[in-house]
């Protein structure tokens, strides 16, 4: 049977560009890329900031200035009103799409009516896994439990990623031409100003940074990969990058109150988990599990966006759900457009929500593999 909830809307988001590794955000604070996106999302609502319940942001590594809890950070560096919480969330990659769940679940509860989600990072700032290194050691090392459960095998996303293709039978050529479509199809929405809209400048910065325009499958094909005897290669991955993206979550009650207009509602919010040592493959699971609970098939889902970490994972991913790959990260994903680990999952949505109304599409599906083998599914109908 369909489940049915309550609704949670979303009244708008937005996000920064997406800049590259050294690039155009690299000196940025995070407080401040946090900062700005809530900035924008409040003008652009027209919302009193004193009526928001809660800032739920996602953040990965948070160390140095992504500690102390960056949402609470952001929100105060905004120059917003000191009443309002913030509250930061890790669950991986998936952080910022957990906080828009964590946003709507309280929405939906009653317990709040306004609710700004979304996520930061900045990987150029603070390298990818700072707090999994030195002196801290990594979180599976020296836990009983873990190495009698999993032993002291390797647990990486690049692993991960080589097992995948080789348990699905993903060549190397097939997931390089994945990979330059990706490219593909970002500087197309870029050239064709299909961002502009959910994009809100930083500085001189006005356009996502990563996509290669210059990649060519024999460029590609030219690349070592990352480990002894795999077949993922840097171009085969998602590229190392910096952003923030917010969103604002209202309930029925919200909404009429403040004579909000919604962007789309949340239809359906999930979480599965998987093999941690695979550690990337939960979005096949979590999305099964997301179609029997709402009746839907992918067929009826307009557009989707699964978080492009390595080509691997798209690809098997839809070798399981035979999902239409023409529906799939349509102005291209992460491989090419980059991922900032805490602010990726608001990034996809943000980008849905915009893409389903410039198409005039109805439902968007996003997913996207995390640390420790899991994945969030979040479907949402534009009203």
């Amino acid at each position: 049977m369909a489940e049915t909830m309550a609704d949670a809307y979303i009244i708008d988001a937005v996000r920064t560009p997406v800049g590259r590794r050294g690039g155009g955000l690299a000196g940025a604070h995070p407080a401040d890329l946090g900062a700005h996106v809530i900035a924008a999302l409040l003008a652009r609502t027209g919302i009193d900031p004193a009526d928001v319940d809660d800032v739920v942001f996602g953040c990965v590594d948070t160390v140095g200035p992504q500690a102390g809890d960056i949402a609470r950070t952001a929100w105060l560096a905004a120059g917003l009103p000191e009443s309002v919480p913030g509250v930061t969330v890790d669950r991986q990659c998936g952080s910022s799409q957990q906080a828009v769940h964590f946003a709507a679940q309280a929405v939906l509860s009653g317990t709040a009516d306004l609710v700004v989600a979304g996520g930061v990072q900045n990987m150029s700032l603070i390298p990818i896994a700072a707090a999994m290194g030195e002196p801290y050691g990594d979180p599976f090392s020296g836990s009983a439990g873990w190495q009698a459960r999993y032993g002291g095998q390797e647990i990486s996303q690049f692993r991960a990623a080589d097992l995948i293709a080789e348990k699905w039978g993903i060549g190397r050529a097939e997931m390089e031409d994945y990979a330059l479509g990706s490219h593909t199809r970002a500087v197309t929405a870029i050239d064709h100003d299909h961002f502009a809209a959910e994009i809100a400048p930083y500085g001189n910065l006005s356009r996502d940074e990563c996509p290669r325009r210059d990649t060519t499958r024999e460029k590609m094909a030219a690349l070592r990969p990352l480990r002894a005897d795999g077949r993922i290669t840097a171009a085969l991955s998602s590229q190392i990058a910096d952003g923030a993206a917010a969103l604002l979550i209202a309930s029925e009650r919200a909404v009429r109150a403040g004579r909000l207009k919604p962007r789309a509602r949340i239809t359906h919010l999930s979480a599965r988990g998987d093999d941690p040592v695979l550690m990337l493959t939960a979005p096949i699971a979590a999305t099964a599990h997301a179609l029997r609970r709402t009746g839907l098939t992918l067929g009826q889902i307009d557009l989707i966006e699964i978080n492009e970490a390595f080509a691997s994972v798209v690809l098997a991913w839809q070798r399981e759900t035979g999902a239409d790959l023409a529906r799939v990260n349509a102005s291209g994903g992460a491989i090419a457009l980059g991922h900032p680990l805490g602010a990726t999952g608001a990034r996809l949505l943000t980008t849905l929500l915009h893409a389903l109304e410039r198409t005039g599409g109805r439902r968007g599906l996003l997913t996207m593999c995390e640390g420790g083998g899991q994945a969030n599914v979040t479907i949402i109908e534009t009203v």
